[in-house]
Order: structure tokens, then C-alpha cells, then sequence
């Protein structure tokens, strides 16, 4: 049982054994009966410390990413917050990728920097880059590959071999690639984070987060018992009903992601030729600087694109303005969104260098038919072109009287 569907369909998925019921039952259930004092029952005591459906989806999830264990969250922010608690100690520094979700630096530079962790920035495309930023007690490094939300690419390889001269844990976030199109464990990473609200639920309708790591010790503990235990400590689980449907989603997540990705290259060769659009970040485009890179570690390019238009008044109308493409912060449902990052997902980079372009959109394709979403978009465009030309026309009056 090796094929990516068939562990999606089957890991940690076994049948009810006592009615026959195909899907397992949901157990939404707080506690569980012991047989006598600490005489548990499949080992299951209370339900922050194991569920049968949450410890289901753990091992579907782990399967599809290659790891040693895999732990659930209430949100991908939990997970985040949890592996960071796990691994790092007072007086850590971390390189961090400079292109990433805006919710991870904040969490990373505003939070925890409290508790004496320290950050630097860095272009993910350029591993000079990352080398030059170790310090001697950089424990960590984090990237997000691909990212959120220029759509850089990072090499995985390259990465996990800083972060071992550096004598450093390196963390993946996969939630844009999935472990459909690639498996950073088996590039090198130690920890893959996902915030399963995304592609891998795959329907706008839960929450939640998820840690995956392999094999290895840190600091005289294995990652797995560090994280298991700051999960059970620290309590952010994830409920039985949300894990139940981030488990459905994940049973359909190659035949989505083979979709998603198929339309965005569409949609992402169709707005390159476009007058309109500045310029287009779609790692599927040959001339994206990471096309090649992403052509050998991933399985396909993903579904999600960014664009610049001509002005800011332009990105603004973009966004507002489509009906398919619904304005929302977040992605990889089976509906196709438009999010302005600069004051949505990212709005806390704003004043600072990482701060996103104010004439950029970002677009997670969903699974509705091109033709209707490419007509979506020319709409979009021409509300877009009317609205920097009303912008133009203000500023040309105002200069001139």
C-alpha cells in the first residue's frame, strides 16, 4: 500500500470492526472509561491526550508525508506555535524565510520574540543568503516553499544542507505544495508544518493545523516526543468533527490537486499575455526564476498565482470585483478566491521591508470550469483598467491645478 491515493483512501482509516461501517466512526467523546485505576482502554484516557479520530487523520497525514509521527491542531497558527515551544529555548535564533505567511512572522517575531527568540530575514531563492544569516545559536531554520505569497521557490536540498553545518533543525512549511506535489522530509527537513485548513481539508468548512517530523533527535529527545508531549502540555489539539473532515478532505487530495494545478497554468499562461498585467508569479511559467527547481522537487506547480497590476487602484478594483473569484483570506478550497495580501494575510509586514507591493493579488484557483473563471478574470481586468485610468485622470487634475 504505497501509491499516494490509495494511503490517502486507507492510512489510519480501518474499518469499524464492529458494525462494518466503512467510514470510522467520528468519537466525539471527551473521556474514556478505564478498566481500572490507569487500566486503559487502547490507550485512550482523555481526548486532549488521544482520540481515535484525530489519531486517524495523524497517521493518514504522516503516511503522505513520509514521517516518523504527525500531530493535529486546532489551526495552523497552533501547529506553528507548538513546534517552535517544542524545539527552541530562550536566547535561539532562527533564519526565516523573508517571503512567507504574515501570520508565521508575526507569530515568530512579535510572540515569541518575548521570550528571547530572535529572527532574521532572508531571500529563500538565495542559499548565500541563508548561510550568511547563521549566528552560533541559530537552532532553526524556516521556509515556505512554495511561497506565500510571491510564489518563490526554495531548494529543499540546499536548505537542509545550511541547516546541517549549522547544526540546525530546518522546517518546511508545505501547506501551498502539499504532500501531493512534494515531501520535504525526503529532502532533508526535519519538520513539515501545514495548516490543514487549506488544501488539505480542501472545503472551506474546518480549521486546523498539523506537525509532520522524521526521525531525529534534538537536545537528548526525539522530535516526536517533543512534540507530542507540547501538544499534549500545551493543549491546542484539534477536535474529533474537524478531524474527521480534514481526513475527508485529505481522501480526494491528489485528484483536487491535479485540478488546481491544471487550471493555474491556464489561467497563469493567459495573464502573462496579457497588456494589462504587469507581471505574474506562477512557478508553472517557464520564465518564473524557480520554474526549473520546482520542475525537479515538486510533482506539478500548484494552484495558486499572484499578479501585479498597474497600480494600486487597479489591484483593489481586481479584487473586488469578480464573483468566481471570491474575496477571502484564505485558500486551496475547491472555490477560486482573490485575496489583496498587503492588508489581509500580510498586513502585519506593512511598514516594514517585507512589506507586500500594493498593486499585487493573489489568487488560489479552485475547481469550477476555465472558461468560467477566465471570463471571471476579464472582468476583473476591465474593472481593474477603469479604475487605475479614474486614478490617473485624479492625479494628472490635481497636478495641474
Amino acid at each position: 500500500m504505497s501509491g499516494f491515493n490509495t494511503l490517502a483512501v486507507h492510512a489510519g482509516q480501518e474499518k469499524d470492526p464492529h458494525t462494518g461501517a466503512v467510514i470510522p466512526p467520528i468519537y466525539q467523546t471527551s473521556t474514556f472509561i478505564q478498566d481500572g485505576i490507569n487500566v486503559l482502554r487502547a490507550g485512550h484516557e482523555y481526548s486532549r491526550g488521544s482520540n481515535p479520530t484525530r489519531n486517524g487523520f495523524e497517521t493518514q497525514l504522516t503516511a503522505l508525508e513520509g514521517g516518523a509521527a504527525g500531530y493535529s491542531f486546532a489551526s495552523g497558527i497552533a501547529a506553528e506555535d507548538a513546534l517552535l515551544r517544542a524545539l527552541l529555548a530562550p536566547g535561539d535564533h532562527i533564519v526565516l524565510g523573508a517571503d512567507g505567511y504574515g501570520g508565521t512572522n508575526r507569530l515568530i517575531t512579535r510572540l515569541h520574540h518575548k521570550w528571547g527568540i530572535t529572527a532574521s530575514a532572508v531571500d529563500i531563492t538565495n542559499l548565500d543568503a541563508v548561510r550568511a544569516a547563521l549566528r552560533p545559536n541559530t537552532a532553526l531554520l524556516w521556509v515556505e516553499t512554495p511561497s506565500n505569497p510571491l510564489l518563490g521557490i526554495a531548494d529543499l536540498a540546499g536548505w537542509a544542507a545550511v541547516a546541517a553545518e549549522a547544526g540546525a533543525l530546518l522546517v518546511v512549511d508545505n501547506t501551498f505544495a502539499t504532500p501531493y506535489l512534494q515531501r520535504p522530509l525526503e529532502f532533508g527537513a526535519h519538520a513539515v508544518v501545514h495548516s490543514t485548513t487549506k488544501y488539505i481539508g480542501g472545503h472551506s468548512d474546518v480549521l486546523g493545523g498539523a506537525v509532520i517530523v522524521r526521525e531525529h533527535l534534538h537536545r537528548g529527545q526525539s522530535l516526536a516526543e517533543a512534540v507530542g508531549y507540547q501538544q499534549f502540555a500545551g493543549g491546542a489539539v484539534s477536535g474529533p468533527q474537524d478531524n474527521y473532515l480534514a481526513s475527508r478532505g485529505l481522501k480526494t487530495l491528489g485528484l483536487r490537486m491535479e485540478r488546481h494545478c491544471a487550471t493555474a497554468s491556464t489561467l497563469a499562461g493567459w495573464l502573462e499575455e496579457r497588456p494589462d498585467v504587469a507581471r505574474v508569479y506562477y512557478p508553472g511559467l517557464p520564465g518564473h526564476p524557480g520554474h526549473e527547481l520546482a520542475a525537479r522537487q515538486q510533482r506539478d506547480f500548484g494552484g495558486i498565482l499572484s499578479l501585479q497590476l498597474a497600480d494600486e487602484a487597479g489591484a483593489r478594483a481586481f479584487a473586488e470585483s469578480m464573483e468566481l473569484f471570491q474575496l477571502s483570506v484564505s485558500l486551496g478550497g475547491v472555490e477560486s478566491l482573490v485575496c489583496y495580501p498587503r492588508e489581509m494575510t500580510h498586513a502585519s509586514l506593512i511598514g516594514t521591508p517585507l512589506e507586500i507591493p500594493a498593486n499585487l493579488v493573489r489568487l488560489s484557483v479552485g475547481i469550477e470550469e476555465v472558461d468560467d473563471l477566465l471570463g471571471d478574470l476579464e472582468r476583473g481586468l476591465a474593472t481593474a483598467a477603469k479604475a487605475s485610468e479614474a486614478g490617473s485622470l485624479q492625479y494628472r487634475s490635481l497636478a495641474t491645478a
